[in-house]
């Protein structure tokens, strides 16, 4: 990330939140804080000497109730962006991995630094063993494939998993048309959704989708440090499940009785 001199340290943060579109602006209940607040982005707390220096240097424009990001520091922080972007992109590590296609398990090539998936499946857990089971960590891949078949992009301000597949087909309405692929793609994506629920699907797209770090998970949703990863997990595993449901008996319902067309059970 690029340092700048005369920055004030924690201004990144400020940064990053506010590229996405104003917040609204209150006195935090901590002495020396003020929040800044989204809707759908959450809250962040921020020193009151940063944020004062930042308004100082004409980097945020806040008003009463609101604050957003000025011209100039709108062109910071896609300075900022571009040189994490060129960061990330010579640190790559290459490999292979499996992942369920509509053909099969097939291998494909992967930066496994792109991912916080991929990550989060390299690491153990205090017993030596690896912190996601191969299920879950196919499961979250799996999502991503579907998700990027079915040429889903967010749209700000916006709940987009209650109608990730609607949308006519066509020329009508200035719709995109969907090859059948991508259509019948979104519409998995959606079963997905709606198999683990609204609690834990959030945290799904975020990581494995949106390719979110678990910190900037917990920084937007206002979760405590190192949650992150057990709701994905938890999350995870419930999408494992979606796509490969167990079989919960091997015996089949016995019928208590068979009567003839008229037959009237007696109550006694």
């Amino acid at each position: 990330m690029e340092n700048l001199e005369g920055f004030p340290e924690g201004g990144h943060r400020v940064l990053r939140f506010l590229a996405a579109g104003p917040a609204s602006l209150r006195p935090a209940t901590a002495t020396g804080k003020v929040l800044l607040e989204h809707e759908t982005r959450g809250t962040i707390a921020v020193n009151r000497t940063v944020w004062d220096a930042m308004t100082t240097q004409g980097l945020v424009a806040p008003n009463s109730h609101t604050a957003a990001l000025s011209a100039e520091g709108a062109r910071l922080a896609q300075r900022l962006l571009a040189a994490r972007l060129e960061s990330s992109s010579s640190q790559r590590d290459l490999d292979t991995i499996t992942v369920e296609t509509e053909a099969g398990p097939g291998v494909v090539l992967a930066n496994m630094a792109e991912s916080p998936l991929s990550q989060l499946a390299r690491r153990k857990g205090r017993d030596g063993a690896l912190f996601l089971t191969r299920r879950e960590f196919d499961a979250g891949e799996r999502l991503r494939a579907d998700y990027t078949r079915g040429q889903i992009m967010p749209r700000l301000g916006a709940n987009w998993i209650a109608s990730v597949s609607s949308g006519k087909r066509g020329s009508g309405g200035g719709m995109v048309d969907l090859t059948d692929a991508a259509l019948a793609a979104r519409q998995r994506v959606d079963r997905a959704i709606a198999a683990v629920g609204p609690e834990l699907a959030g945290v799904l797209i975020d990581v494995c989708c949106f390719l979110k770090g678990l910190e900037l998970v917990e920084m937007e949703r206002g979760w405590p440090v190192r949650s992150a990863k057990i709701v994905l997990k938890t999350a995870l595993a419930a999408l494992a499940r979606h796509y490969h449901p167990a079989v919960t008996g091997t015996h089949r319902r016995q019928a208590l009785h068979w009567g003839a067309e008229d037959y009237r059970p007696s109550i006694d």
